[in-house]
């Protein structure tokens, strides 16, 4: 157990939120939960003994903030994991200009502000961890899905970046690319395994963490054993 590491999730939730929060505090560490609706996270805070911070991750101030809150309550975090996206379907001559950058900002922009806040600390610390939750998106487009697919592009640019100018020193960069649906209790599994289990999901997280740095990776894959490539 390292009572000395913390982690902030930001964009958490119930689903694999939970699941990260949970695993990480039963190594030992701090949490801290970040979202624009903190309300939600009652439940999952006051089984892990969280911290909940309001945030709007594509606001700077908002970002700022954020982490001043965690330096002065818990330390400033040694792991940081960005969930937030928006998906908008729709065919691109009637998509709303305005709704497309909202959703940008979330996906993309806010990834990069929370990065950066996470990485000052992290340089300065002289080591860290810092994870995207990526998807399927960030590697192929679909159709009808362009938003979706600008956002996680971006995102997956954003970690390749980053892992190829803060490896070197010693902050770890990770993207996962979440290949498929998350069980959850209003989206229950079949019986046969065809959606991605959260814990499991977590563990992936978990063990990047850990890897040695004589073999860091920055990218995995996680796709239920049913799911097409």
């Amino acid at each position: 157990m390292n009572t000395s590491e913390s982690l902030l999730i930001v964009g958490a939730g119930p689903g694999l939120s939970a699941s990260l929060g949970r695993l990480f505090k039963s190594e030992g560490m701090k949490i801290a939960l970040a979202a624009r609706n903190i309300k939600k996270l009652e439940p999952l805070a006051s089984d892990i003994d969280a911290l909940c911070i309001e945030c709007d991750a594509a606001n700077p101030d908002h970002v700022r903030k954020m982490f001043e809150q965690i330096d002065n309550k818990i330390g400033s975090p040694s792991i940081v994991i960005y969930n937030p996206s928006a998906r908008i379907r729709g065919s691109i001559e009637t998509l709303d200009p305005t709704d497309i950058k909202t959703a940008l900002d979330t996906t993309c922009y806010g990834a990069f502000l929370v990065a950066q806040q996470a990485a000052i600390r992290m340089l300065e610390l002289g080591s860290g961890s810092i994870f995207f939750t990526g998807a399927s998106a960030g590697l192929k487009g679909f159709a009808n899905s362009s938003v979706f697919a600008m956002g996680k592009f971006g995102l997956r640019g954003l970690a390749q970046s980053l892992a190829r100018e803060l490896h070197p020193k010693n902050i770890h960069i990770g993207h996962f690319v979440i290949d498929g649906g998350i069980k959850s209790a209003q989206r229950p599994d079949s019986g046969n395994q065809s959606l991605l289990c959260p814990d499991e999901i977590a563990k992936a997280y978990l063990n990047f963490h850990k890897q040695e740095r004589s073999s860091w990776a920055w990218e995995i894959e996680l796709r239920p054993w049913i799911e097409s490539f």
